[in-house]
């Protein structure tokens, strides 16, 4: 948990629409590394907290017997249900409106736990040490996140990159030149340092691994938009009354910088941390 700042329910709001549009896609071999390293006999548990619109665990429900997915917004919650359902695996899958503080909320224990960029919303020292009370002796932990170190340049691709700092920029304009979150704001981001705060739960390891991205992606201007409302620091209802004006703003922003009305960009690298219990428990 960031110092000063305090999380409310409002985080996320009405942004979970915006998600499968909006976010870049994690590297396509993710499962299949992850099914390599893991070697899930198809008959665990996975639970994986934080889930959003179910985007990890829904990629993961062929390697497990069960997947659950827990996250305290309801319109996550609710957009994960309607996704498990669209691909025939809703008997396979559970969604618990919950904070990952709340944990263990009577659902038992697991063979894996997942993090996909959701750790750092939380008091991290409480929830990896409950996590690891879930996980069964052995039980690995996994944490999965955007390769931030590499250089996506878009050599070669027939459309310019989406103007980020501009639409930062224009953000900024809008709500302020400090990050916002929820209710609050987050003036130094949100923490890094998680190798330490598993370390300090009891974790073993971890094991890295770098899935590769780089694929070409084309990207629409209704792209960019929902990638915008998909952020927590610029979630729609942050805009009051305004949000018709900034994302007629954005819309304009956008059309100069691409006439053609597309842009190009690169998937990004997925990295991977994977963390194991103590096969004795201990």
């Amino acid at each position: 948990m960031v110092a000063g700042w305090e999380w409310d329910g409002t985080l996320f709001s009405g942004t979970a629409a915006y998600y499968e549009r909006g976010r870049l896609p994690y590297a396509p071999g993710l499962a299949d590394a992850l099914a390599e390293v893991l070697r899930p006999d198809g008959k665990g548990r996975l639970i994986d907290v934080g889930c959003g619109p179910g985007t990890i665990a829904l990629s993961l429900t062929h390697l497990f017997g069960e997947v659950v997915g827990v996250d305290p917004d309801r319109g996550m919650i609710a957009e994960a249900g309607r996704r498990a359902a669209d691909r025939g695996v809703g008997e396979r899958t559970r969604w618990v409106r919950a904070r990952a503080e709340d944990l263990p909320a009577g659902l038992g224990t697991f063979a894996v736990a997942s993090f996909g960029q959701s750790f750092h919303w939380m008091d991290r020292d409480l929830v990896a040490a409950t996590v690891r009370d879930m996980l069964q002796p052995g039980g690995a932990l996994v944490h999965i996140s955007d390769l931030k170190t590499e250089d996506r340049t878009l050599g070669g691709l027939p459309y310019p990159a989406v103007p980020r700092e501009a639409v930062d920029d224009l953000v900024k304009r809008y709500l302020g030149p400090v990050r916002r979150a929820g209710r609050g704001v987050l003036p130094q981001g949100t923490p890094g340092g998680e190798a330490e705060v598993f370390a300090r739960a009891g974790f073993s390891g971890p094991r890295r691994l770098v899935v590769p991205g780089g694929q070409a992606l084309e990207r629409t201007f209704d792209d960019v938009v929902a990638w915008v409302f998909s952020m927590s620091f610029s979630a729609p209802h942050l805009f009051d009354g305004r949000r018709d004006d900034f994302e007629g703003d954005l819309r304009r922003l956008l059309r100069e910088a691409s006439p053609a009305g597309r842009f190009s960009e690169r998937g990004p690298s997925t990295e991977v941390f994977v963390w194991r219990k103590d096969p004795s428990g201990h």
